[in-house]
Formats: C-alpha cells, sequence, structure tokens
C-alpha cells in the first residue's frame, strides 16, 4: 500500500513539473506579440510602459508558480 502511494506521489510530482515547463513555454509565446506591439508603435513612452507592464505580468504568472515549487521542494 506504501508503495503505491509513493509511486502516485511521484507521478503527480513529475506531472506538475511538466506543466511548470509548459508554462514556461507559454510565458515566452506570450511575451513575442508584446514586444512586436511595441517595435510597430515605434517605441512611444506609453507604448514602452504598456510593454514593461505586459512584459511584468507575464514574468510574475510564469515565475509565481515556480516559486512555489520550489517553497514545497518539487523542483
Amino acid at each position: 500500500m506504501g508503495a503505491s502511494i509513493s509511486t502516485l506521489v511521484e507521478l503527480f510530482a513529475k506531472a506538475g513539473l511538466a506543466l511548470l515547463l509548459a508554462n514556461e513555454v507559454r510565458g515566452f509565446a506570450v511575451a513575442a506579440p508584446v514586444l512586436y506591439g511595441m517595435y510597430e508603435a515605434g517605441g512611444t513612452l506609453m507604448a514602452i510602459w504598456l510593454g514593461i507592464c505586459s512584459l511584468a505580468g507575464i514574468a510574475l504568472s510564469v515565475m509565481g508558480p515556480l516559486l512555489v515549487a520550489r517553497k514545497f521542494e518539487l523542483v
């Protein structure tokens, strides 16, 4: 019984790690249009500010789960 629970927990931890990796890839994919939009806007101060805010939000959504995983020692 103990071995099966341990195996199940290990499987869930590995699945969580795979989802965390997918979240990192999603962060890079979401950042590309923001950078392109800043380029298309000609680098105005408003475009740069909106780009920085957007990229900061993306970074928080990507790094937050990673920090939680490290807190629980899954990574």
